[in-house]
């Protein structure tokens, strides 16, 4: 492989057109432009350039280096671009519950990137209870959750009513066992239907269980069953089916940093905070809209 230096010289020479104005690019001399393209000559054992006059003229074989050249040295300025910098680049690695809005992520993450361009973001969305697990282990340095409510210290919290929701036949009739769409075991909102079932004494099943809110809304929209989910969770036409089954304590959405996170992890929070204290009254008040136009079971105001 040739000594990058000299590479560079003659690239300049090709570029330049001259050995004299290429000396001047890379502030040298010409007679050691001069030197350092014979010494390429000499390890590559062929002629690079042709004279005419006083232009520098490239030979096939100067012609067939200079493509392979170019590469090398664009090669050589990313490796150092890109290694030199990720060495230097501060990390927040964030967790989100798994059905934390694509559009609320698209802004938060826009957001973060336009004010700390030097910080690269590692998201992690999973359910909540493996957050909890990542960050407790120092795996994430900060998190948005959904947890018991006052169950430790956050930097705030919103709290969380829950509805029982799906198509209206889906629906048991007599003393049939209540068919469930739920998420994988280790979810808060799964246990949640379960034990009020449970305490109730009502009989249920488990018929789809899907790890993400897409899947879980599909499974609804088909019919399947019925399944627990915030207000936020709810689509447009999706039915509010509380008066059906039994009421449900209300959860908590928390937000929560590890003690000597970055202070890109900080401004994360902030951002986050101020995301939720802003998105939460509107997706409420957007929910209730759908509701008072005939669509589901009108939803009584949540204190926030």
């Amino acid at each position: 492989m040739p000594d990058l230096d000299l590479l560079r010289s003659f690239v300049s020479v090709v570029d330049a057109g001259g050995f004299t104005r290429a000396g001047e690019r890379v502030h040298r001399t010409q007679s050691t432009v001069s030197q350092q393209i014979r010494k390429l000559e000499e390890k590559l054992g062929c002629a690079l350039f042709r004279r005419e006059g006083r232009r520098a003229v490239l030979t096939e074989d100067g012609e067939r280096l200079m493509g392979y050249a170019r590469r090398i040295l664009a090669l050589s300025s990313e490796l150092h671009d890109t290694v030199g910098k990720a060495a230097r680049m501060e990390v927040v690695r964030l967790g989100l519950p798994d059905d934390f809005a694509v559009p609320a992520l698209t802004e938060i993450i826009s957001s973060f990137a336009r004010s700390r361009p030097e910080v690269r973001l590692s998201v992690c969305c999973d359910l909540s209870c493996r957050l909890s697990t990542a960050l407790a282990q120092a795996d994430l340095d900060v998190v948005l959750l959904k947890r018991e409510p006052g169950a430790g210290p956050c930097i705030a919290s919103w709290p969380e009513r829950l509805h029982w929701t799906g198509a209206r036949e889906a629906l048991p009739a007599g003393d049939e066992a209540v068919r469930l769409v739920v998420r994988p075991v280790g979810c808060l909102y799964r246990e949640r239907a379960i034990h009020a079932l449970e305490r109730a004494g009502r009989r249920w099943r488990i018929v789809y269980e899907s790890p993400n809110l897409p899947g879980i809304q599909a499974a609804l929209r088909g019919g399947l069953g019925v399944a627990l989910l915030d207000e936020q969770g709810l689509e447009e036409s999706s039915a509010v089916l509380d008066d059906a089954f039994p009421a449900i304590v209300p959860t908590e959405l928390a937000l929560i940093a590890r003690p000597g996170a970055p202070a890109g992890a900080q401004e994360m929070a902030a951002l986050l905070q101020g995301f939720c204290d802003r998105d939460r009254p509107r997706a409420i008040a957007a929910r209730q809209a759908a509701a008072t136009m005939g669509i589901g079971k009108p939803l009584a105001a949540e204190p926030l």
